[in-house]
């Protein structure tokens, strides 16, 4: 049988230390994932990742588990390649989000030339409200 805690605040205990719930929900993380961009792409971990397509070199669209209630949520993107090179690397969205659905490039730094490229370790992280 599952339950519910109705609380309105948390709080440390010494009662210091407050937090509201809306503050907690809306500050948790809806979507994350850890991915590899190379040979298949897969996704290695996550949380309310549904699925990953491979569209292009470079090219990644995150399926999501539940929607997001709008397409304004914010996101953070970090990636890295095995280690054995020093080019500079990137991550980008490259088209506009949707509430199903987030697009994402990985792009390499060689100098002049900037130029798409699939990497060993990309990951994301998104915040905004659940559907």
């Amino acid at each position: 049988m599952a339950s519910i805690l109705r609380v309105n605040t948390l709080t440390d205990a010494s009662s210091n230390n407050s937090t509201p719930m809306a503050t907690v929900n809306q500050g948790t993380a809806k979507a994350w994932t850890h991915f590899q961009g190379t040979s298949t792409a897969a996704l290695i971990n996550s949380f309310n990742m549904a699925s990953l397509t491979d569209t292009a070199a470079g090219r990644f669209t995150l399926n999501f588990t539940s929607n997001f209630g709008d397409a304004s949520y914010a996101g953070s993107m970090m990636t890295g390649n095995d280690g054995t090179t020093s080019v500079g690397r990137s991550q980008m969205i490259d088209a506009t989000p949707t509430t199903s659905a987030f697009a994402i490039r990985g792009v390499s730094s060689n100098g002049d030339a900037d130029s798409l490229t699939d990497d060993t370790n990309m990951l994301a992280t998104l915040h905004g409200d659940s559907a």
